[in-house]
């Protein structure tokens, strides 16, 4: 029998109601999600974590196969798990050029498809993603460090959530404006003039997407589906120690973009090895005209100042800042503080670093407890978290890289250490290392040079200012001039939260108040939280909003005159 080329797949067709339903989250801004975040068997089935952990264990020590990948040879990323061994996956080699090459090769369908079936294939490849989020969360677990069901949330729903968002955001402004429309303008003498117009959103070019070391999906889904869904091929640069979770989007993006009837190198893997750097040439290749990074500051503001051609999204390093004033539930607050300042330990973006609080004490419902034994306190309560090592391993993770232990090392000889940090036996995995949250108590005035700087990972200060006033000052003014990417306030007094709002607005950034319950200033919900702003110097995008998507495309349009033809009567 002679071959036949499949009919292509009408994804849209499949994923209307879901791609309409979050539409309507973002406008609600209510909780909403078609991703469970529990990794349990009756959710995703009976045989799916077992599944899951032997795709994860069988694609260890082989190369990673991507079928029909531009480029020659192999990557050997030397991916090391935080919990202890060596992944030894290899990865495709792709030269910088061969990928810009070959993704833009591939634009010319994608464009003319139109937004609806880009948004239906993408929809197609976050509910396959979705149904691999097992092995995924191994993937991550064993890149990031973070414990395994922080990797499955964040990792897999979590991330598929704010993929899911962009798609939302990506179609609905491309929508905005007809497909076509007849344009008629009276005259006073002769017949009207009538011209047919067309619409057409087209994307600016191809997309770079730098990923991190801690989150690459969570990070990353934003800006790979945003890009794709407004038209744009993606070139996909993992950071080399966690190449495996974008890998295996990679390859689940491309399996859909084939059944779909477009050129699967609408996606492509730039894998590279540790110290190659080929991200900066990437950056400033000409045809590379849409750029998303996450990571340091000093290379997000590099790509800001030098990559000029390319339309850039960065989420860079902030202080993120606790105000303490009042508290009608102190114990409550120590423990949702205790959490915050462990939670994967402390390697997020969100975590809080500086906690002010006035040197004479807040009042709580326990009686005023000054800058220091609020200190001696929040130690206790991370001692009471952390004491089980079960508990302290599920928590905390493990430690992703080198240059966090030494952020830590530093940290022991700054101020005045109240709660020193720890190594914790892993009971599952001996070789990890695991190390318990320090923090060191400063002055607002004297230690001014290093409280204004981000300290990355398991540290946090606490920081006796004059007032309350005080502290608010330096919440303003340092989130002004360094960033932050979140905030939180604690007071009973409704003139404190309102100065503290103010203080938020002014500075730009998004503010929690009073959380003492099980909502944590470093957890951010999809199509209800916004993450990230670019009112302050710590990001230059939001997560997400119109603004992620609309300067990814142009909406060009084509004219043509109607020619009416009269009547005529015999």
């Amino acid at each position: 029998m002679p071959h036949t080329t499949p009919e292509p797949v009408d994804f849209f067709a499949r994923h209307r109601e879901l791609l309409e339903a979050a539409v309507a989250a973002t406008e609600s801004r209510d909780h909403w999600t078609p991703y469970p975040e529990s990794p349990s068997k009756s959710v995703y089935g009976e045989e799916a974590p077992k599944l899951g952990e032997a795709a994860f264990r069988d694609q260890l020590g082989k190369p990673f196969a991507l079928p029909g990948h531009p480029g020659e040879g192999t990557v050997q990323a030397a991916e090391t798990s935080p919990y202890g061994f060596g992944l030894g996956i290899g990865y495709p080699r792709v030269s910088p050029e061969e990928a810009v090459a070959a993704a833009k090769a591939a634009t010319g369908p994608w464009r003319d498809a139109g937004p609806d079936a880009r948004a239906g294939v993408a929809a197609e490849i976050l509910a396959r993603l979705n149904a691999a989020s097992f092995e995924n969360a191994h993937a991550v677990q064993h890149t990031t460090g973070q414990a395994f069901v922080m990797a499955f949330q964040a990792g897999g729903p979590h991330a598929q959530d704010r993929g899911l968002e962009a798609v939302a955001y990506a179609w609905a402004e491309q929508k905005r404006h007809p497909c076509s429309a007849r344009w008629t303008k009276p005259q006073r003498k002769g017949g009207a003039l009538v011209m047919d117009k067309k619409f057409t959103p087209v994307g600016r070019g191809v997309s770079l997407l730098i990923a991190c070391n801690t989150f690459p999906t969570w990070n990353g889904y934003p800006g790979l589906f945003a890009s794709l869904v407004t038209g744009n091929p993606v070139v996909i640069k993992p950071h080399p120690g966690a190449v495996l979770p974008l890998a295996l989007t990679v390859r689940t993006a491309r399996e859909v973009l084939a059944e779909a009837g477009f050129d699967p190198n609408l996606v492509i893997l730039a894998a590279e090895e540790p110290g190659e750097r080929t991200a900066g040439f990437l950056a400033l290749h000409p045809d590379v005209r849409i750029i998303d990074f996450t990571g340091s500051t000093e290379f997000g503001d590099w790509l800001e100042t030098h990559a000029r051609q390319a339309a850039v999204y960065t989420e860079k390093a902030g202080l993120n800042t606790v105000v303490l004033d009042s508290t009608d539930d102190y114990r409550g607050l120590l423990r949702n503080l205790a959490f915050s300042l462990s939670l994967y330990s402390g390697q997020m973006c969100t975590t809080p670093q500086n906690l002010l609080i006035p040197h004479a004490g807040i009042a709580t419902d326990q009686g005023v407890r000054t800058a220091d034994e609020f200190a001696a306190d929040l130690g206790a309560a991370l001692d009471k978290l952390l004491g089980d090592p079960d508990r302290a391993a599920g928590t905390l993770g493990a430690i992703v890289n080198d240059g966090v232990l030494d952020r830590l090392e530093k940290a022991a000889a700054v101020g005045t250490t109240v709660h020193a940090s720890r190594p914790v036996d892993h009971p599952e995995h001996p070789e990890a290392t695991v190390r318990t949250p320090l923090m060191a108590r400063l002055d607002a005035g004297p230690d001014e040079e290093t409280y204004t700087r981000e300290w990355f990972g398991p540290v946090s200060f606490v920081i006796a200012t004059d007032s309350t006033e005080h502290s608010l000052r330096i919440f303003r003014e340092t989130v002004r001039a360094h960033g932050a990417l979140t905030a939180a306030v604690h007071s009973t007094r409704e003139e404190v939260l309102a100065a503290a709002e103010s203080a938020a607005l002014e500075a730009g950034v998004h503010l929690s108040e009073n959380l003492t319950g099980q909502v944590f200033v470093n957890q951010s919900a999809a199509f209800s939280d916004f993450h990230g702003s670019a009112a302050n110097p710590a990001a230059s995008a939001t997560l997400s909003d119109p603004a992620f998507v609309t300067g990814r495309f142009a909406t060009l349009q084509s004219r043509r005159p109607v020619v009416i033809e009269e009547s005529t009567h015999a």
